[in-house]
């Protein structure tokens, strides 16, 4: 919606800037306006451009990483915070059983890949509430199917 209201904004000031050059034919100022829209569409796509710079999860490398023997009152906050002082932790996902609600004892954590072998080097075999943890690299569900 901004890109919209620049354009319209830069399009208005293009005719009003053009509009000072003396042109002799009756179609001037819609030649004027569309000059100005033109301009303004080349601004606001080079406001707008995408960064070189990887910013997105997508674009930056990650590992999921599995969990296992969660204690049953484990919650995602206090996992998050185990894993943080390894590195940057984009998600955890402690899995619940569908009919009771009440937490499986295992789950994901996805951290960057630079910080996710020191995640595992730290967290496993840990004690971790009470509960010695398990921490390793994810497998792929299609993985998990061949074996």
């Amino acid at each position: 919606m901004p890109s919209t209201i620049a354009l319209i904004v830069l399009a208005i000031l293009g005719y009003v800037l053009l509009s000072f050059i003396p042109v002799d034919f009756p179609q001037a100022p819609a030649l004027l306006f569309s000059i100005g829209v033109l301009l303004g569409g080349v601004l606001v796509w080079l406001l707008n451009r995408p960064k070189s710079q990887a910013t997105t999860t997508a674009e930056i490398a990650t590992v999921t990483l599995y969990v296992g023997n969660l204690p049953y009152r484990a919650n995602e906050q206090a996992v998050q915070q185990a894993f943080e002082r390894y590195g940057r932790v984009l998600s955890v996902r402690l899995m619940k059983d569908r009919q009771t609600g009440r937490r499986r004892g295992f789950g994901f954590v996805e951290m960057l890949q630079a910080d996710a072998e020191k995640a595992i080097r730290g967290l496993n075999d840990a004690q971790f509430q009470d509960r010695t943890i398990k921490v390793r690299e994810a497998k792929d569900r299609k993985d998990q199917e061949e074996e």
